[in-house]
């Protein structure tokens, strides 16, 4: 199986052209799992698919590094149009490529540099706010029946993080921090808000930092893969967050550990995504039985 390894900000996935016939009865969760395993492995945060549409220009679909499937990735879907394009597989249309989500229809506008593309502005859709669109089930008593919910109260292993939820078409839990998130214990704390029972779906969560009204900085722990480098829609989750509180304007660039994206949001409609997309190299996957 030929593969391409590519990543958006350091989040680094596995990509595989899945448009064959040949493949309808791949394991795409197991093979994940192997594929994505850093040691044993090609090491990736999961594997991302280039499949046929019949509503759109593309279909992806992506897995994270357990094996389960994930509903959108911004910094997947970067490299999945760099990828595309740049192989001849579709050519923008008035500027833009659709590409099929488990999210909806996302549109792409190619950013090149020279003849390569290097990057692209993603249409991420609109923010969910309600409870129930993540979902999460808040305490009764505190009378929450529409979103958005701000700050609200949760205590895990002592700390007090007030969580700020928003869905992407993927769930957020986000919380603003006034220490510096290179110090946060994400490697512990992460688990146990991701599969916290409050969240059904478990959840992607976020510890920010406010530099300057223009700029943040956070870390985050993907749900399914662990803490990545960068995640898309997390960057998104982040900047509504922010705006619902006061602490920015429309736009916010936002620094991870891999890099810095670009989210413009005008407190309704669309989230915009602006970030690179890079090529690190190909190969050929062997088969294994080991898991």
């Amino acid at each position: 199986m030929k593969f391409t390894k590519m990543h958006g900000a350091g989040n680094d996935y596995i990509y595989i052209d899945a448009r064959a016939p040949t493949f309808d009865n791949e394991d795409w969760p197991k093979l994940s799992q192997q594929m994505s395993d850093r040691h044993f492995g090609i090491g990736g945060d999961g594997i991302i698919l280039i499949m046929d549409s019949d509503v759109a220009d593309l279909r992806m679909r992506m897995f994270n590094a357990d094996g389960s499937e994930g509903e959108m990735c911004g910094n997947g879907i970067r490299c999945f149009v760099k990828y595309a394009v740049e192989r001849g597989i579709v050519a923008p249309s008035d500027g833009k490529i659709k590409v099929e989500t488990l999210a909806g229809i996302r549109s792409i506008v190619p950013i090149y540099d020279g003849q390569l593309l290097a990057g692209a502005r993603v249409s991420m859709g609109e923010p969910r706010l309600n409870p129930e669109d993540l979902p999460v089930v808040l305490d009764p008593a505190m009378g929450y029946r529409k979103g958005p919910v701000l700050s609200y109260p949760f205590r895990v292993d002592g700390l007090d993080l007030p969580l700020t939820f928003v869905s992407m078409g993927n769930p957020h839990a986000v919380t603003f921090l006034d220490k510096p998130v290179a110090e946060f214990p994400l490697h512990i704390i992460g688990p146990r808000v991701e599969r916290h029972p409050m969240f059904p779906r478990r959840v992607n969560f976020e510890v920010v930092n406010l530099v300057e009204p223009g700029q943040l900085k956070a870390r985050v722990w993907e749900r399914g893969s662990g803490e990545t480098l960068a995640c898309g829609t997390g960057a998104c989750a982040i900047a509504v967050a922010a705006r619902l509180q006061g602490l920015t304007q429309d736009s916010v660039d936002i620094t991870l550990p891999g890099g810095t994206l670009t989210i413009d949001w005008d407190g309704e409609g669309e989230v915009y995504l602006e970030g690179p997309a890079e090529e690190v190299f190909s190969g050929e996957w062997q088969y294994r039985n080991s898991p």
